[in-house]
């Protein structure tokens, strides 16, 4: 009696693809469509399937299933097909535009001579259905194979339920060169949760009652559009699909169901006399509900540089604000991933540069970690978290936390050379352990990737006060307040200009800087201190060691050897400012060990 017959399996990489609206194409001219799509097959599709070790599986008269030993070659492999099938439709009217849409996924399979069968196809199929034309979906599982192997080319949409798939699949969409969606508007989208991050900029209407403003208006809201679509991890709608709204008025919530966005911009620009004035709004786009708003008032000289302006300090502010949203959205999460706990731990962090709170956002980068291990986002803000210890005087230790910040934020970076912050951080690695000429190019750097980096013009003055030019050091920070003059790092950034201002004896703007900055936030433990040895060194005894009480009851743990201790090196006008700082700190009584 002969044995059971023996299954084959294998686990495999599927990739499934369909020609949106394959119905209506053929409807409209059947043999046309046939004779275009068997071309495209052959000349854009087959090519890098083959190219890539891929096999068509078979052909299912508006698609086809293949089958790949690697996720990183069926992902490029699509990536490929996808550019050459638009390359090679670019003539085509729209209506008769043919293209594929495609899903990824990784799973054991049942073979047979021409088929696979089991659930892993299963889920292949699904996320080819949400893919828009030209674009490609991935399934978690996939996503863990190839990140750091693309670039910044993914957008979490997050869970979503597929009719016949038991468990929820997280889904990750690949961003075209234009950084499009890839959400399809047709079919089952609606079904789809908004990605994170994912915003549509509205058209701001023209409030000033003249047509000609119309140009400046709109400038304003296309040059928002690109600055928001530098966020990382962002998915910003295009803004031809954006100005389809323009004077129309629709609720935001159908905006939102529309385009599958979390949130909507909207805004209204006002010239009155010599006066413009920006009203701006962050909507959540499921309730309708203001998240924050925000009023710019300039006058008016130089409209196009004051566009530049206006747009950075939006830009800014609302990467920050979208953060929080994320935050507050991640807190009600049960069951949060990496990219949820990374927004917890962004959240702790603006909260203040205290011990408490770098602890408290690093244990929430440390769990996305455990998730995701090459999380850049995670590491970078780890890779932060590490240096504001090392050189903000909160342990006696520096040495090893700057040692692990580096070794992470080079990481990082390997993983993402065109990561901002990541650039950003090393560079105040660089140019706090005396690497100053190395450091500033790398905030340059930094800037060239988001010319909205505040942080970035604050450090470019830290730079100048190692270099013994302190006195420069007051307009970097000044170009940082005007780009974000509400910003929660900004009592930081009148730390800086304050100890730049002792650096060059100039002791009555130091404590005014001080002063400001404890105004700003007064958790931050280096203020309180920095004012008690300008104090000091002006010759305010009691008002310095009041200072200095505040201070210490802020970080009980403060001492002048944590300040001595911290690697911080520069030429000799920077040593003797640094002198002069830990002689104030003597003369108003702060404890040495």
């Amino acid at each position: 009696m002969p044995g059971p017959v023996r299954i084959e399996r294998r686990l495999s990489a599927i990739l499934a693809a369909d020609v949106s609206g394959y119905s209506r194409l053929m409807h409209e001219d059947e043999e046309g469509t046939h004779t275009k799509l068997m071309a495209l097959l052959a000349n854009g599709v087959e090519p890098p399937i083959a190219e890539h070790g891929g096999r068509i599986v078979k052909n299912t008269g508006d698609g086809f299933l293949a089958e790949f030993p690697s996720a990183v070659e069926a992902v490029r492999a699509a990536i490929q097909f996808q550019g050459n099938v638009r390359e090679l439709t670019t003539g085509d009217r729209e209506n008769r535009r043919i293209s594929f849409r495609v899903g990824v996924n990784i799973g054991d399979v049942i073979v047979e001579p021409h088929d696979i069968f089991g659930d892993g196809v299963n889920i292949a199929a699904r996320l080819e259905s949400v893919a828009a034309p030209g674009g490609i979906c991935i399934s978690s599982v996939v996503h863990d194979q190839v990140q750091g192997k693309f670039g910044d080319r993914f957008v979490d949409l997050g869970e979503q339920t597929f009719k016949n798939i038991a468990r929820p699949i997280r889904v990750y969409a690949i961003l075209d060169d234009l950084r499009s969606a890839t959400l399809s508007r047709c079919g089952g989208s609606s079904t789809l949760s908004p990605p994170r991050l994912s915003i549509v900029v509205l058209p701001f209407t023209n409030l000033s009652g003249d047509s000609e403003q119309d140009y400046f208006v709109d400038g304003v809201t296309g040059s928002l559009t690109t600055d928001l679509s530098r966020i990382g991890g962002s998915l910003v709608i295009g803004q031809h699909t954006a100005f389809t709204y323009k004077g129309k008025c629709i609720d935001i919530r159908q905006i939102g169901r529309e385009l599958n966005v979390r949130y909507a911009l909207g805004g209204s620009l006002q010239r009155c006399e010599n006066l413009l004035r920006v009203n701006v709004q962050l909507i959540d786009a499921k309730t309708g509900n203001h998240l924050w708003a925000e009023r710019f008032d300039k006058p008016i000289a130089g409209l196009l540089d004051m566009q530049d302006e206006i747009v950075s300090r939006i830009a800014r502010t609302l990467d920050i604000q979208l953060m929080v949203a994320e935050a507050r959205r991640a807190e009600k999460t049960l069951n949060p991933d990496a990219m949820d706990l990374y927004f917890q731990g962004r959240h702790s962090i603006s909260k203040g540069l205290t011990s408490e709170c770098l602890m408290e956002g690093r244990r929430s980068f440390e769990l996305a970690l455990a998730i995701d291990p090459n999380n850049v986002d995670a590491l970078s803000w780890t890779a932060s978290v590490e240096a504001a210890l090392g050189l903000l005087f909160l342990t006696d230790h520096p040495l090893e936390h700057l040692t692990a910040s580096e070794a992470m934020v080079l990481k990082a970076l390997r993983l993402a050379p065109d990561h901002p912050w990541a650039h950003f951080t090393l560079a105040t690695l660089l140019i706090n352990t005396n690497r100053v000429a190395q450091g500033v190019a790398v905030c340059e750097r930094a800037l060239a990737l988001d010319r909205n980096l505040a942080d970035a013009h604050v450090l470019m003055g830290v730079a100048a006060f190692y270099r013994g030019c302190g006195a420069d050091t007051e307009s970097h920070v000044n170009q940082a307040l005007r780009l974000s003059p509400r910003d929660i790092f900004a009592f930081h950034w009148m730390y800086t200009a304050g100890f730049a201002k002792m650096q060059v004896a100039a002791d009555v703007e130091a404590a005014a800087w001080f002063a400001r900055g404890i105004e700003a936030n007064r958790n931050f433990p280096d203020l309180h201190f920095g004012y008690a040895a300008a104090l000091a060194l002006l010759g305010n005894l009691d008002e310095a060691r009041a200072a200095a009480t505040t201070g210490l009851a802020v970080d009980p743990t403060f001492t002048i050897r944590r300040v001595r201790s911290v690697p911080a090196r520069g030429n000799e006008k920077f040593v003797a400012g640094a002198k002069r700082f830990v002689k104030g700190l003597y003369i108003a009584g702060v404890p040495e060990v």
